[in-house]
């Protein structure tokens, strides 16, 4: 009781009172994003880089992006990791707020698409909790749920290469969330049109 009463009277941080504001109205603009986690517990594991890219018209508008590294130095140190990965990479680098700000920004009220996106999601809303936010009001796709719909399949889960390999998606040799991004958002586009989602 005593936990639900400390949010009534709380102020939300203004970009997340713009966000909320956005969803009056459905959007026609779909994000696929992929998440580098530390692993897979959103209490305990911190999101490394978020990548994303906007799907409209079944087109993926490679200028309508997002792409950051979070600087999670506190748990790099706590956990004995080196920082190589964030120190050699081109992405931007933000503060875990700064990053969760601007994708928060960047996604509005956009449908997020992704591969195992609950994953995503939980990681997500773990760091939206530490800005005082709540959680995400966006509607999810999960392309291997889309692709198991799709052949009728009940008993099995794919993996993105292995979805990738299936629709005859050129692998990278680079994994990276960028990679992933890209690759999740060409696999939604096939499967998009193969269970006429518009």
């Amino acid at each position: 009781m005593l936990e639900w009463l400390k949010y009534i009277n709380k102020e939300l941080p203004e970009f997340w009172k713009t966000y909320l504001s956005k969803f009056d109205k459905k959007s026609n603009r779909y994000v696929v994003i992929s998440t580098e986690t530390s692993g897979t517990n959103p209490h305990k594991d911190v999101i490394f880089s978020i990548s994303a890219f906007a799907v409209v018209d079944d087109s993926i508008y490679i200028g309508d992006s997002f792409e950051a590294i979070l600087l999670q130095y506190i748990f790099l140190h706590d956990n004995q990791l080196s920082n190589e990965f964030i120190i050699e990479s081109k992405m931007t680098k933000l503060g875990e707020t700064e990053a969760i700000k601007a994708f928060i920004e960047f996604i509005g009220n956009s449908i997020l698409v992704g591969h195992h996106i609950d994953h995503d999601v939980e990681m997500i809303n773990a760091a939206l909790e530490k800005l005082d936010c709540g959680r995400l009001k966006n509607e999810a796709l999960d392309i291997d749920m889309m692709h198991l719909k799709l052949n009728d399949i009940t008993d099995k889960q794919f993996t993105l290469d292995q979805l990738s390999e299936i629709y005859k998606i050129p692998n990278s040799e680079r994994n990276s969330s960028i990679n992933d991004a890209y690759k999740t958002a060409l696999l939604f586009l096939k499967l998009k049109s193969r269970l006429g989602i518009k």
